[in-house]
This record gives C-alpha cells, sequence and structure tokens, in this order.
C-alpha cells in the first residue's frame, strides 16, 4: 500500500533496507532508492488538478534534527492517487516519512528559503507514505470548553443520517454521550459524503478527532473544523472492533480498543439502544419505525417523490398499496420483482431524500428510518383498507435513508434469513395478495394517491410544530391551566389567534442572560455616528506595531486627510490567512468597516490613547462577525484592556465571539426572538411568549435582521401558522409545551406563559 501507518519508531518499523537521509545529503544524482526522509508538515496547501487533470498536493516538511540550521524545510509534491489519499488525510504538525522519491530541482528556491531540491512522490515511482501515528489524548465530554479543539469518544444517542444541507455539503447531525452522562450534539460538514460518521444504528460508539468546541445558549456544542476525522465502530458489546471510516489513513492502539469495550459496556446498561425497528411482519397502520431491508427496484414518480420497491423476507400482515408507475421506468429485475410481488412494499420518498434515492443502486441494503404507515382506503371500494409506506421529508426524529455495506452485521442476518424464505409457499398464500389488489386499484393513477391528500396530509404532520423533549407529558386544556396555580409545565394543543408584533423583525431584540435585561438591536447609523466621531482623531503612531499585532495606516482620499489604521492579531508571530484572521480598525466607517468584514474574519473597532488601543463605548458593537454584530451588556461587563486579547493570539485563536468577549471582560448581549402568541384550544385562550434564539423558527436570531431572504421565511412559517384570514375552525394546530411563572408588578402577582422544547416541523420550513 502506498500509504502506511506506522506506529512508534520508524528506524524500528520502517523495512530495514531503508535508510534514512538528512537534508545536507540529499543532491542531485545521488541514488535515493533505499533512502527515506523523515520530517514534520508545517505546511500544506489545498488540493488541486494539474492543466492534464492529474491531481496535485503539496506539502512542507521540516527536519526535526536540524531545524535549527539554515536549511532545515523542503517542498514535497505528491502527483495522482497518492496525491487524492494524502491530501485528505495529511495535516500540520504530523510526523511523515517519505520513500522511494525523486529529486528534482525546486524552482521557488530562491524565494522560499528552503532546500534546493524538492521532492517528487507518485504510485508511477514506487513511493510509500509512511505517517507516524500521533499520541492522542482523549477528552471527556465533562471537561469539554467553548473555543477549543479536541478529540473524543462517545456513544450515538440520536443521529441524523447526512443530507443535503442548505449549501452544496452533506450534513450529519449526532449526539453522543460518555461514562460522564453528558451528551455533546455535533453538526459535522462535508463536501464528502464517505467523510462523514458511518453511523448506523443508535448504540454505535465513535471517535472524532480535531473537532471544534464552541458553547451556544449555556451548551457545549461539536462542529466540523481543519482535519476533523471520524472513525465508527459497532456499539454492540463483544463485536469485532473494526473501525468504518473511508480514510486510509489512521492509527488505533491497544488502549483505544480497551476505551471501546468500556464504552460499550457502559452504553449497554446506561442507553436505550433498542430502536424503533421493525420487520415487514411486525408493522402496524399509523407505525413510525426503521427498517433493515433489499432495494429490488426503484422508479421517478415526480419531482418530489420517488418510489423504492424493498422487502426484509417476511410479509406485511395487510394489503399493501402499489404504486403505479411505467413499467419502462421501472428499474430492477423484472422478474425477481414479480417472483417476489408478494413480499414487496412500495414506499414513497419525498422531497430532500429523493436526491439520494435516485442514487441508490438496485440490489443494496438499506436502513430506512422513520418510515411512516398510512392506513387509506380505495376511493371506489372504501370498505377495502390497505397500507401505504412514507418517508416524509425533512429529518426530524432522525428521518432519512443509510447504505449499509455487506459485511454490516444486520446485513449478514438479513442475507441469511431471505435465503431460507420460500418463495413459491409466499407467492401461494391465500390471504388478499398484491396482485390483487393491483385489480382493485387498477383503474386509478398514481395522482389519486398525491393529489387526494392535502399536502399536510401527505407529510402526517398531526401539528406545524414538533416537540423536542418531554414527550411523556399528556394534553392539558386551556381552561385547566388558566385555572391552576403557577409555577408548572405543560403539553397543549392549540391554535394561534394572533400574535405580536406583526412586523416580524421587531421582534428582535438583545438579551443580558446575567441581568435579564432586554433591549432593542441598535441601529446602524447610530454605530456610523459613533464610529465617525472616533475618526475625527488621528491614530496614534505610539500605539503600532507589538509583539502580537501588525499595523498598518492608509490615508483616504478626498476625506481631508482622514486616517486608517488596521491591527492585525498574529499568531505565534505569524499573521494568518484574512478568512482566519481578528483585525482592529481606527478611523473607519461603517461603510468601509463592512467592506473589511466581507474579507477578514473578525473585526473590533478601536481607537487610541497615549498608552495603548481600547474599546469603543459599549453602545457600539464590541465585535463584527461577517454581518453578525456582537453588542455587550454595558451592566454587567467589566471591560479590560485590550492587551487582554493577546492570551488568546498565544494559542491556536479560533476568535469565538465567547472567548473574545472573555478575555475582555464583556459580558455578550445575545440575539433573541420576543413575541406574545395568543392560543385558544376550544376550551380557553391563554397569551404565551416566545423566547428563543433559533430552536423555535431554526432560524438564528442573530441572523435575521441583516438577511431579506431569512425575514422571508420567518414570514412565510408564520403565514402557516397563523393564516391572514383564516377563520379559527380552519387555523392549522399547534403542539406545545408552555411553563407557567410567577411575575411581580408593584403589589400584584401575575401568572405568565412562556413556549419552552418547541420547534416549527421541517416540513413547514
Amino acid at each position: 500500500m502506498p500509504v502506511q501507518v506506522i506506529d512508534g519508531s520508524p528506524e524500528t518499523l520502517l523495512p530495514s533496507h531503508l535508510q534514512k537521509v538528512d537534508l545536507k545529503y540529499l543532491q542531485m544524482g545521488c541514488d535515493q532508492a533505499n533512502k527515506y526522509f523523515q520530517g514534520t508538515v508545517i505546511l500544506s496547501y489545498p488540493l488541486t488538478k494539474l492543466g492534464n487533470g492529474t491531481e496535485f498536493f503539496k506539502i512542507v516538511l521540516q527536519e526535526s534534527e536540524n531545524s535549527c540550521s539554515k536549511t532545515s524545510t523542503i517542498n514535497v509534491l505528491f502527483f495522482g492517487r497518492l496525491a487524492d489519499d494524502c491530501g485528505k488525510v495529511v495535516h500540520q504538525g504530523d510526523t511523515m516519512v517519505v520513500a522511494g522519491f525523486n529529486l528534482a530541482k525546486s524552482p521557488s528556491a530562491n524565494e522560499d528559503d528552503r532546500h534546493c531540491c524538492h521532492l517528487e512522490v507518485s504510485e508511477d515511482a514506487g513511493s510509500t507514505i509512511y505517517p507516524v501515528a500521533p499520541k492522542y489524548t482523549y477528552t471527556p465530554l465533562s471537561h469539554l470548553k467553548g473555543g477549543t479543539i479536541v478529540n473524543l469518544y462517545g456513544a450515538v444517542k440520536f443521529f441524523k443520517p447526512p443530507y443535503i444541507s442548505k449549501g452544496t455539503d452533506y450534513c450529519s447531525v449526532v449526539t453522543i454521550v460518555d461514562q460522564s452522562n453528558v451528551k455533546l450534539t455535533c453538526t459535522l460538514f462535508n463536501g464528502n459524503l464517505d467523510a462523514l460518521p458511518k453511523i448506523y444504528k443508535i448504540g454505535d460508539i465513535v471517535r472524532f478527532h480535531r473537532i471544534k468546541i464552541r458553547e451556544y445558549n449555556e451548551q457545549m456544542q461539536g462542529i466540523t473544523g481543519i482535519g476533523f476525522a471520524s472513525l465508527t465502530f459497532d456499539g454492540t458489546v463483544g463485536a469485532p472492533i473494526v473501525p468504518r471510516t473511508s480514510s486510509k489513513s489512521y492509527s488505533f492502539t491497544e488502549e483505544e480498543q480497551k476505551t471501546i469495550e468500556e464504552l460499550r459496556m457502559w452504553a449497554a446498561s446506561n442507553l436505550s439502544v433498542c430502536g424503533p425497528t421493525a420487520k415487514l411482519s411486525g408493522v402496524q397502520p399509523m407505525l413510525f419505525f426503521d427498517l433493515t431491508c433489499q432495494l429490488v427496484g426503484k422508479a421517478e414518480v415526480d419531482g418530489s417523490s420517488f418510489l423504492l420497491k424493498v422487502w426484509d423476507g417476511t410479509k406485511c400482515p395487510y394489503p399493501s398499496w402499489k404504486v403505479l408507475v411505467e413499467e419502462s421506468d421501472l428499474e430492477g429485475d423484472k422478474v425477481l420483482i414479480h417472483q417476489l410481488r408478494n413480499l414487496i412494499v412500495d414506499i414513497l420518498v419525498y422531497d430532500n431524500h429523493v436526491k439520494l434515492a435516485k442514487s441508490l443502486k438496485v440490489g443494496s441494503f438499506l436502513r430506512i428510518y422513520s418510515l411512516h404507515t398510512k392506513q387509506a382506503s380505495a376511493e371506489n371500494q372504501p370498505d377495502v383498507s390497505y397500507v401505504e409506506f412514507h418517508l416524509h421529508g425533512g429529518t426530524c426524529y432522525g428521518r432519512g435513508i443509510r447504505v449499509l455495506p455487506e459485511n454490516n452485521p444486520d446485513v449478514k442476518e438479513l442475507k441469511a434469513f431471505m435465503d431460507s424464505v420460500n418463495l413459491t409457499e409466499s407467492q401461494n398464500v391465500e390471504s388478499m395478495s398484491s396482485l390483487e389488489l393491483d385489480g382493485i386499484f387498477g383503474s386509478l393513477s398514481l395522482c389519486h394517491f398525491l393529489t387526494d391528500q392535502s399536502y399536510s396530509e401527505r407529510c402526517q404532520q398531526l401539528s406545524v410544530t414538533v416537540l423536542t423533549d418531554h414527550q411523556h407529558l399528556d394534553d392539558t386544556a386551556l381552561n385547566t391551566i388558566l385555572n391552576s396555580a403557577a409555577p408548572q409545565q405543560y403539553r397543549i394543543r392549540a391554535k394561534l389567534r394572533t400574535f405580536k408584533p406583526q412586523k416580524l423583525y421587531q421582534s428582535v431584540k438583545l438579551y443580558c442572560s446575567k441581568c435579564n435585561s432586554l433591549q432593542e438591536v441598535p441601529d446602524g447609523d447610530d454605530f456610523d455616528l459613533i464610529l465617525r466621531d472616533c475618526a475625527a482623531t488621528a491614530p496614534n503612531p505610539e500605539v503600532h506595531n507589538s509583539l502580537w499585532y501588525d499595523s498598518a495606516v492608509w490615508d483616504t482620499e478626498n476625506q481631508g486627510q482622514r486616517k486608517i489604521a488596521v491591527h492585525f492579531v498574529k499568531h505565534d508571530e505569524l499573521l494568518q490567512e484574512p478568512e482566519d484572521t481578528l483585525i482592529m480598525v481606527q478611523g473607519g466607517t461603517l461603510k468601509e468597516i463592512r467592506k473589511l468584514s466581507r474579507r477578514f474574519k473578525c473585526i473590533i473597532p478601536v481607537r487610541s490613547t497615549k498608552e495603548d488601543l481600547e474599546l469603543l463605548d459599549l453602545s457600539a458593537p464590541f465585535l463584527l462577525q461577517g454581518k453578525i454584530w456582537h453588542y455587550g451588556c454595558k451592566q454587567c461587563s467589566n471591560q479590560k484592556t485590550i492587551q487582554s486579547l493577546s492570551s488568546l493570539a498565544e494559542e491556536e485563536p479560533s476568535w469565538e465571539p465567547t472567548e473574545i468577549a472573555r478575555v475582555l471582560g464583556i459580558e455578550p448581549l445575545q440575539y433573541v426572538f420576543v413575541m406574545k402568541f395568543t392560543l385558544d384550544d376550544g376550551t380557553g385562550t391563554l397569551d404565551a411568549y416566545l423566547f428563543d434564539y433559533e430552536k423555535f423558527f431554526q432560524i438564528p436570531a442573530s441572523e435575521v435582521l441583516t438577511s431579506s431572504l431569512l425575514q422571508e421565511k420567518m414570514e412565510m412559517i408564520m403565514n402557516i401558522l397563523c393564516p391572514p384570514g383564516t377563520k379559527l375552525d380552519d387555523l392549522p394546530w399547534l403542539e406545545c409545551f408552555i411553563r407557567s411563572y410567577n411575575v411581580k408588578d408593584g403589589m400584584e402577582q401575575q401568572v405568565c406563559y412562556q413556549i419552552f422544547d418547541t420547534m416549527v416541523a421541517e416540513d413547514v420550513i
């Protein structure tokens, strides 16, 4: 194999014929056939393609033994498949051994001060790359801190199979737990589907390397960062410990094997790993379940739905619908489909799942999550009922499809069972078969099944909202709640009569979690006035350039020689790429700062004194991150000097707003939605407040004010929850959790109500 991980000292683990060569002995014309070079990756460039289509990848290796010498670094160029393999797994800081290389003159030696030659490696040249497995440390979930990048292990408590995100990447959501009983929800993105964790069921064990931790709404979250990698293991106690990964280069130690075995044992006793799985022989109407099956046929139905014909070796106890499609549109072995006609069920897949369904290969084994059975009747024979199978749009409750490999234990078990099925016997069953149903429904077109139902019926959204916790609570009538003492929690089912404010952008406020104060979001014009007032004072050159930032000053044209100073914060005395850089700006107008925010990751507006740079008054944002402006609470903040930022610059800076606020002594204000809903369930009317960051609408409150698209989306959602001009009987149902609490107004005590742990259904969004 051209890429082989070694766990230990290269001198003792490499093939005996290979001899190490130092940079000073690398010379053109010398035989390098049995030589290897070892170094540390100090720089890597993006994987790209040459003009002829060949994959190309470049790194810089530093020789650790002679790192103080004049020339201690060398360029390494990868070509072809080796470039593709290494470009996905090589990270800064890795130790790497290169053998079987060609030596060529470096055209950039005079410019980059590296070795006069470079190494060229490819499979055609017989090259082999030996990444040296690093010694990783793993952080318990109870010890996570925002703004860090960590390695961790966990057992899967919940997951959503990968789906296409709003951009071009695939997204997967997974919640993991460990022996500390702390849970962490991770949102993982990657343009390559295979690079996401291969999770098949609750209870699987995952290992995440270089996952970025951030704190949001007082909870830790995991997100993918540079160099993120994962391994997944079957969570079954006693099962072989074989990692699922698309990576060709990873390390795995005996100590980690022990970690997995301990986590399996803990999960078996503390985690409910039994999902809502069922065989086709055990389905009931109005059931949501996970199905492991084989795909035997597929066909396109329309733009928003797709047909999958599947079987699992058992027979559905109810007559099942047959979706009528043209025979020429059906992909699959027609003879086999006819042979299995009494064991096959037709599943309609909707909306965001259609793209994946189209890509599935007939014959592959699938696990379909949150599949829904619905009982229906034929229009021309209402006394004859049948069962429909739907995979609705959205990703609620982990809804989705996953292809299982043939070496998966569940697939092996399924194949063994299918091989034992007597197909002749299944064809002679005397109960009403699907073939007979073809006669009953033969005169019906597919349009009957799709257009004879409203969209909300098709998606089976019993309400336009869903509950995210506390499903054990029973519904309570509003009149009972109105006559009950506070505080208490309730589950309700009601309709939204009215809401305030009607101008939805006015619902966005700034909230301080420390003093519980609410305030309006400042106007951009106010910020511009503050900036222009600061720009009237010229930057003090005495505070330009320091150990942790570099400064540059520009003169503006035709504006009275106004000067703009930009201070670029460094890491390890080096400047980062602009998209990773924090800058401090003095003297710029709002228009100029907005222009800079498109280029740089974070901006802090500052002014200069005789001794130092300092923050502006907290009437202005203390940090700008793209279009999001971060404000601090004047009452609760205890501002520190701008020099406090240098402590973050010493670390590997991620420039998380919470971390920046912490070191600057600022209590950050959070963007929230504040609305009043008037709810009616027929027994009474109740005003409940919505106080939410992004959970209810699944829209970040921090982005609404700067995005016309999000404002339109929010307006569309509210038009569905409370359609204007609609009678009460025709309004959709909302299922909500509300809590009652007491509020004192002078000498009087009043009971108020707040919506919580509720979100708009994804099918609505």
